[in-house]
């Protein structure tokens, strides 16, 4: 008797499911995601990859949507949010991070690593591993360390070769007492103004020079107003794919283990796009007349930055982590 009912159970079951009657199944939880990236961009396409590894290896218990190019609010706003439960995932740069874990302050110091690869052999590390625990106690785990990129200078006035050809020059920066310093350090003189502004800054000749990484300077069209860059790459600095720790606390082992499996593999996917996108905006903006000049001493950028570097040393907080950068360059 037993045999015959399953046969029965499963066509009952076939004729309420094509009838739009679904057969009991767990509930589905939407989850919010944020950045502040276009679409198209290594950072939106990592965080596309990681959504679609979590919503398989959960057997789709978790439903992620991604909401880019900051429509939600700028970085600041989704800061709160995750804090607030209003979202659940996003990607944020360091500022906000090295708020709840000043050892990360190491990380934003100019002139500290030669390449990415030599700043991601700390943050893969036990260093990253300690700085996200720290993370964690403030609301954000972190999932997987992104690529922030390489930054340089570029100017739109006259080709910079050398230390001394920045002496003078107006140079935009964001709001940042280590940026601003930096340039000052250098002989420049700092100017802030907003990232959307920096194209009719340039225009209306109130900044002579700008920095930032080489995708952002193609993608706003940085380099048809300023066609000299000095490839000093004087930051390179990681961000970070983070899930609010609300979240983190209400998921299963099992599920914790698929959100940290994901996140890895979209570090390493993003790690990857960056790089061919770099490679691919030098060569377009070349195409363009861009002049680069690479830097080969970096001697003359680094002695000027003794006051900033013991500012940091100076700060308990900060200075075990970049003694140990420092010890093992």
């Amino acid at each position: 008797m037993r045999k015959m009912i399953f046969p029965v159970l499963a066509s009952v079951m076939a004729i309420g499911t094509a009838m739009g009657v679904a057969a009991p199944a767990w509930a589905q939880t939407p989850l919010r995601a944020w950045n502040t990236h276009p679409d198209g961009y290594p950072v939106t396409e990592a965080m596309k990859s990681f959504i679609s590894e979590v919503e398989a290896s959960t057997k789709g218990r978790y439903s992620i949507k991604l909401f880019s190019d900051a429509v939600l609010g700028d970085q600041a706003k989704a800061v709160t949010m995750l804090k607030a439960g209003e979202i659940d995932v996003a990607e944020f740069n360091l500022g906000p991070l090295a708020e709840a874990a000043p050892g990360l302050q190491a990380f934003n110091l100019p002139f500290l690593f030669t390449d990415a690869s030599h700043m991601f052999r700390y943050l893969d590390g036990s260093m990253g591993e300690r700085l996200s625990e720290k993370l964690k106690a403030s609301g954000f785990v972190v999932l997987g360390w992104y690529n922030g990129g390489s930054r340089s200078f570029y100017c739109a006035n006259k080709p910079i070769a050398r230390r001394e050809d920045l002496n003078g020059q107006r140079v935009r920066v964001q709001q940042s007492d280590t940026y601003i310093e930096m340039v000052k350090l250098l002989g420049a003189t700092p100017v802030v103004v907003p990232y959307k502004e920096v194209l009719e800054g340039f225009r209306s000749g109130t900044i002579d020079c700008a920095e930032g990484n080489l995708v952002s300077y193609e993608s706003t069209g940085h380099y048809k107003v300023a066609k000299y860059m000095l490839l000093d790459q004087h930051m390179i600095s990681p961000e970070a794919l983070v899930v609010s720790t609300k979240l983190w606390n209400q998921l299963s082992a099992e599920d914790k283990q698929a959100f940290q499996k994901a996140g890895k593999e979209s570090a390493v996917l993003m790690r990857s796009l960056w790089e061919k996108r770099v490679v691919s905006a030098r060569a377009n903006v070349a195409k363009e007349g861009v002049q680069f000049v690479t830097v080969s001493d970096f001697s003359p950028y680094v002695r000027r930055m003794a006051p900033l570097y013991k500012k940091y040393t100076d700060n308990p907080e900060v200075r075990g982590d970049l003694l140990t950068i420092i010890s093992n360059q």
